[in-house]
């Protein structure tokens, strides 16, 4: 009897250790040093190898259909909807169990979690809002336009709205904090490409007369503005603005809601407006985070730890201007989403080198929807493939590369000339370099790295110094960090890297001194060879198989 009482004791106590041991787990967090940014996950700096689900794939009956692609794709983390329609049906009677369901699998595949929640807003729209929300204007009213015309969106501008979405998402949060110790979800997205099409702002009554007040303090302090009324403070931009803010301080209230119930990291992802041509709100969806209303958002919604682009432009220039604008000193670029078709993958590439936290291709189950023209108009093992060949690359050192990235500097470029295997599509297609090329211009991109010249080409045979003539389709993209003085990691796919001195050298002259290939295990580089003579001669050539390169640059006296 002495015995059991034993062996009952200790096992209650080894029961009570491991639970403790579980809720000890750090929430996720996101931290800001120096002008970079970290994903805290376990304590660590975590890269988001995502892969998003279509809309509706936010059902247990849907999962089998989006496991087997993120375990194609060799995603880390499964970003998927949960919608205020599921978990509350009927007013105030709550149901979890698709989130519990999501858990367990999830777990099981030994995948993390980003949640979306999809309420007042998802494109605009309040279509995953329950029955008993979008059915009834007069408790939950839409917005009006200028023409008087009722539009999809809902209002802002209604405490009933707000309260009713806020109550349902803090009930999730609270469920999360209840059932999820092992920090299985690492962050939240609130709403989704929030903002209006077809007018630039709501045109009730109430709005109406809130246009005419004060323009909040907080935001005259944080634009360096003066005092005034929207439209004499903003002038043609008042609309825009007014809805932006009102928009980001409701969306802020119900994040800071959930936060204080279960702190985990949130964001906004963006229904962008082309950034060259942007055209007039309510042409793209007005009052969310375009990157005119950027600080506009910042002032208005700090419970939001960062604004994420959702990339379905399929052009190098215009990519690259997006991710310009949403990595900001006070904005961690993540990209939310992204086209899951071919010549999207290697914008990974230009991602990372912004320091990006995460990417996140959508569309990735089978659930036997496309968004084609926008992303892939199949979903077949070759376009899985795009993505997965560059989550194989740096999947075994994401948390090495998330550490490196925030502690040091980083540069990354993607294949800068379009080009698509069949269709013309959404203007991707361009003829920079196609033509009269001789030296290779349009297929070079070079990348200043402070004491050195870092030189990236694509399409040249490995032994020979002939002009880069481009890769068929555009796929190739390198990145490049600094690990210490004169000492970078170097990565790439279909592409040669080079370097240079970037002053002019007097009785000196330059190498590589040193080029190992290796990689990461538990933290610590294992080197497994170097580099030298035909492989170095040329420039670091990189093919379709991955290379982890460590470089050490050098100059040495020649009188």
């Amino acid at each position: 009897m002495n015995h059991q009482i034993i062996l009952s004791a200790f096992f209650l106590l080894l029961a009570s250790c491991l639970a403790s041991a579980k809720s000890d787990r750090p929430i996720p967090q996101l931290i800001n040093e120096n002008g970079r940014h970290a994903l805290m996950v376990d304590g660590a700096p975590y890269l988001i190898l995502g892969a998003q689900t279509n809309n509706s794939a936010n059902y247990a009956a849907a999962l089998p259909d989006v496991w087997p692609v993120v375990e194609k794709m060799q995603a880390n983390t499964l970003v998927i909807p949960v919608a205020w329609e599921q978990v509350e049906p009927h007013e105030g009677a709550f149901d979890f169990s698709f989130v519990d369901t999501l858990l367990a699998q999830a777990r099981e595949k030994n995948v993390r979690l980003v949640l979306l929640w999809f309420a007042t807003w998802k494109n605009n729209g309040p279509a995953y809002a329950p029955e008993w929300v979008k059915l009834d204007n007069k408790r939950f009213p839409r917005v009006i336009s200028g023409e008087g015309k009722t539009l999809n969106s809902l209002s802002p501008h209604f405490r009933t709205t707000l309260e009713a979405d806020k109550k349902a998402f803090v009930g999730l949060m609270r469920h999360l904090k209840k059932v999820d110790e092992q920090r299985t979800v690492i962050m939240v997205q609130v709403q989704n490409e929030v903002g209006t099409y077809g007018s630039a702002r709501d045109f009730s009554a109430r709005a109406e007369k809130l246009i005419l007040e004060r323009v909040p303090e907080k935001l005259l302090a944080d634009l360096n503005e003066k005092q005034g009324d929207w439209k004499s403070v903003f002038g043609k931009d008042a609309d825009e603005f007014f809805h932006a803010w009102h928009i980001a301080r409701y969306v802020d209230e119900i994040a800071a809601a959930g936060k204080a119930v279960y702190p985990l990291p949130m964001y906004v992802n963006v229904a962008l407006r082309n950034p060259f041509n942007p055209g007039k709100p309510g042409q793209y969806s007005s009052g969310g985070a375009t990157d005119n209303v950027i600080p506009v958002w910042k002032s208005a919604a700090p419970a939001i730890d960062m604004i994420s682009p959702d990339i379905y432009f399929r052009d190098h220039k215009t990519v690259s201007r997006v991710m310009d604008l949403y990595a900001r000193e006070d904005n961690p670029l993540y990209i939310a989403e992204i086209g899951n078709d071919q010549p999207y993958a290697r914008y990974f590439f230009t991602a990372l080198g912004h320091g990006a936290l995460g990417f996140a291709p959508f569309g990735m189950d089978y659930t036997d929807y496309t968004n084609f023209p926008l992303g892939a108009e199949n979903l077949d093992d070759e376009t899985i493939g795009y993505f997965a060949e560059l989550y194989g690359l740096f999947g075994p050192m994401a948390r090495e590369w998330a550490r490196i990235s925030f502690e040091h500097k980083t540069w990354g470029v993607s294949e800068p000339v379009d080009t698509l295997k069949d269709k013309n599509l959404w203007n991707a297609k361009t003829t920079e370099g196609e033509d009269g090329d001789k030296n290779g211009e349009a297929y070079t991109q070079r990348l200043d790295l402070g004491d050195w010249t870092a030189e990236v080409t694509y399409g040249r045979p490995m032994f020979w110094i002939a002009p880069p003539e481009g890769n068929t389709p555009s796929s190739g993209g390198a990145v490049i960090a600094e690990l210490g003085n004169n000492e970078y990691l170097v990565t790439a796919f279909r592409a040669r890297v080079n370097f240079f001195p970037k002053r002019e050298l007097e009785g000196e002259q330059f190498m590589m001194a040193r080029v190992e290939e290796g990689h990461f295990e538990n933290g610590e580089w294992v080197f497994e060879r170097v580099w030298n003579g035909d492989q170095t001669d040329w420039g670091l050539n990189f093919t379709s198989r991955p290379h982890v390169l460590k470089v050490k640059l050098a100059t040495y006296k020649t009188d």
